[in-house]
């Protein structure tokens, strides 16, 4: 298979959930980001009210759509070319994928601790499943991992990970010192590594993890 794409992909996250929490902006920014650098499209479908999200998000106004994917692609010649990233799904995605699959498709609440099947939403809906392996991933996460392998041909086992790390964070201020420079937070997912050994994160993630330590993992999930 030739290095690149044949053709432009598009990667979708259907937003599953009624609000947006400010951890999934962070993810949806990144998402919207990276795809934008690897010359992928992106899409935040099923969004109610899109242009309120899209000026939070400061997406481009196509980028976030009101429409379901099911109703973006209503015929089922059009969602044989979309690949839905399924716990479930028949087999592990591939590179050859890449040229079988215009759309890569996710939901929008990947990362629960612990699983639920929110991604069944999806599948019912008659989409092809991949799977990305048993862990779970952040949103970003499963986007990133996807476009690394049907954009630069790697295979799942090629990637390197970093599976529930202990996220060290910067100093923590509670009101009464200085800060607390050594917290940390155990992640319940798997992240891919980054240059450096550390798990790639959205931009703002650690800061938002650290104001949110009193409420706890749980709260921020």
């Amino acid at each position: 298979m030739a290095t690149g794409t044949r053709h432009k992909h598009t990667f979708i996250v259907e937003h599953l959930d009624p609000e947006l929490e400010q951890w999934q902006a962070l993810e949806y920014k990144c998402i919207h980001q990276e795809c934008k650098d690897s010359g992928a499209d992106f899409i935040l479908s099923g969004v109610a009210n899109a242009s309120e999200v899209r000026s939070q998000l400061g997406l481009p106004s196509d980028a976030v759509q009101k429409q379901s994917v099911e109703d973006l692609y209503s015929s089922p010649e059009a969602r044989r070319r979309v690949c839905l990233l399924d716990p479930k799904g028949e087999r592990d995605i591939s590179p050859e994928d890449g040229e079988l699959f215009d759309v890569f498709l996710f939901g929008g609440i990947l990362g629960d601790e612990p699983p639920r099947d929110r991604t069944g939403e999806l599948r019912n809906k008659g989409f092809v499943g991949r799977r990305l392996g048993p862990e779970q991933m952040t949103t970003d996460t499963a986007a990133r991992v996807t476009r690394i392998v049907v954009q630069e041909n790697k295979r799942l086992d090629e990637i390197q990970f970093v599976d529930r790390p202990d996220i060290e964070l910067p100093g923590t201020a509670n009101g009464d010192g200085p800060g607390h420079p050594n917290e940390s937070v155990s992640m319940p997912f798997k992240y891919v590594k980054g240059a450096d050994g550390k798990p790639i994160m959205p931009e703002g993630m650690l800061r938002l993890l650290v104001d949110d330590m009193d409420k706890g993992i749980d709260d921020l999930l």
